[in-house]
């Protein structure tokens, strides 16, 4: 890659950063299309964050990724924020055009846009989410309009009802569900918590509970104990890779107004993981 000039710079902000796979599949993309564009990650403190923001219009960068633990702090510091952004309460993308910066949420899209390519059905089906937090806020923005109900769980009660409350603006169907062993009506089982990110995590619900008829999604890039477990109980399994590629794609699309090539993405992220 000629670094020039010319060369737009998007990135990632976070905190820690190191892990990211992102600059491989948008770099990868990129070069597949000619364009002169470069991704780089930023470790971004939380006390310097709006710092960071400040850089974007004076280092005059493209746009960049939010993620951990910056997605919601960053609103306040944007110029616009994007309808179903301010309804999630999280921005992982922000645009800079000629110095104004808007915040986009891209995660959600990319849920639903895996779930598709994979064959997994959502409309007329009772799907469960284990998780409140901000990426269960995104693609239950989604889910809810097209499932038949939508049940949620999380030990935070108050974080949990505020997001029942706010479904509930845009459906009648999303309820709370008060018992975690309570998931045998459920056809789509989701995990949108951390736990499964380190291989000691406790399990998010008990996964003696699942049968062959359920399919278990767990936002988490690789394949989770969870997802093993619910393998050998004969589920379809589904990890996070997907919606990771696919949010990337969207962002990529909102930065350089082109359509990349998702293979290209999706075999660099491959290559990384």
């Amino acid at each position: 890659m000629d670094i020039n000039g010319k060369t737009r710079i998007t990135g990632l902000f976070g905190y820690p950063v190191e892990h990211t796979l992102s600059p491989a599949m948008h770099n990868a993309a990129f070069r597949d299309l000619g364009l002169d564009y470069c991704y780089v990650p930023f470790l971004v403190h939380p006390d310097s964050l709006a710092d960071a923001v400040r850089g974007i219009r004076a280092l005059n960068l493209a746009g960049v990724n939010v993620t951990v633990p910056h997605k919601e702090k960053v609103m306040p510091m944007l110029d616009e924020v994007s309808g179903e952004a301010s309804f999630i309460g999280a921005v992982n993308t922000i645009v800079n055009s000629a110095g104004r910066l808007k915040g986009y949420n891209t995660d959600g899209r990319g849920f639903m846009q895996s779930l598709a390519e994979n064959n997994t059905a959502i409309d007329g089906r009772d799907v469960v989410i284990f998780g409140a937090g901000g990426a269960s806020r995104a693609i239950s923005y989604y889910i809810c309009q097209k499932a038949k109900s939508l049940s949620i769980y999380d030990i935070d009660k108050e974080k949990l009802g505020r997001l029942v409350r706010d479904l509930g603006q845009i459906s009648a169907s999303v309820s709370i569900l008060e018992d975690a062993s309570l998931i045998d009506r459920y056809h789509v089982v989701i995990n949108a918590t951390p736990l499964g990110l380190k291989e000691e995590d406790p399990f998010p619900f008990d996964p003696e509970l699942l049968t062959k008829e359920k399919t278990v999604c767990d936002l988490i890039y690789k394949e989770t104990r969870l997802l093993r477990k619910a393998g050998e109980k004969g589920c379809a399994t589904l990890n996070g890779l997907g919606m990771l590629l696919w949010q990337g794609v969207f962002a990529f699309e909102l930065w350089t107004g082109k359509k990349p090539d998702v293979k290209i993405m999706r075999d660099a992220l491959l290559k990384k993981r």
